[in-house]
């Protein structure tokens, strides 16, 4: 059998932080289905053609001398649901006995859903990038069905796998009145997490303006989402 079809465009060897319990190893794949104006990663999203890919077998060998020093990776992006070898390369990772965390938008539930019955993922993080009257705008897809991320959010809630929701606050896409919207959508989640923004690489050059959210106003929506029974958190301030 030959190597799972990845598109991996880097490799971080270790981190501490991004796998809650789990000292990791992070793959990022290039590509998305979103085109969020504030996205941190324009390279991966937009160019993902001009990154060269890193050999699977290689990754895939690297991850095997590292278990026992790492004890986990997160497959993140770009959006790695949109891998054709996206299951393969998992079976691969947990046969070495390294447990996986999806990072998803969410906007391919069927692919997040045959790795949840599957059992190939310990922990998802999934993206909610606005309340759903902004979703569209925010994800940059005039288009977007809406459905889907709702499915996705189902899944989660049906499936044992440990899982935390999370935003970016962007001033003008989320604000301190989208309390009750956000609730109706997040509600069931383990952990919902909200995002201070970082202007300074947004795709979109006229982002990279905006000023964000003090951390007295995202300490607002966070109490407003606790007393709707949302379990919310802020990082990054």
């Amino acid at each position: 059998m030959g190597s799972p079809n990845m598109h991996i465009k880097s490799v971080v060897k270790t981190s501490l932080i991004d796998f809650p319990n789990r000292l990791a190893s992070i793959v990022f794949v290039g590509g998305c289905n979103f085109r969020c104006p504030f996205c941190q990663n324009a390279e991966l999203v937009l160019r993902p053609g001009e990154l060269p890919d890193l050999p699977v077998e290689e990754v895939l060998a690297s991850l095997r001398e590292r278990r026992g020093f790492v004890d986990g990776l997160v497959i993140s992006g770009g959006e790695p649901t949109l891998e054709a070898g996206l299951f393969d390369f998992a079976r691969e990772v947990t046969a070495l006995g390294l447990a996986i965390k999806l990072d998803t938008n969410g906007y391919r539930p069927d692919a997040l859903g045959r790795l949840l019955e599957a059992g190939l993922l310990e922990f998802v993080a999934m993206d909610i990038k606005a309340a759903p009257d902004r979703y569209a705008e925010a994800a940059g897809l005039p288009a977007l069905r809406l459905e889907r991320i709702r499915e996705s959010l189902d899944l989660l809630r049906a499936s044992p796998c440990a899982h935390e929701l999370r935003t970016t606050v962007v001033p003008g896409l989320v604000a301190v009145e989208d309390a009750d919207a956000l609730a109706e959508l997040v509600h069931g989640a383990q952990r919902y997490v909200l995002q201070q923004y970082r202007p300074d690489r947004a795709l979109v050059p006229a982002l990279q303006d905006v000023t964000p959210y003090t951390v007295r106003e995202l300490e607002e929506l966070a109490a407003r989402l606790n007393a709707r029974g949302v379990p919310t958190t802020i990082r990054g301030v």
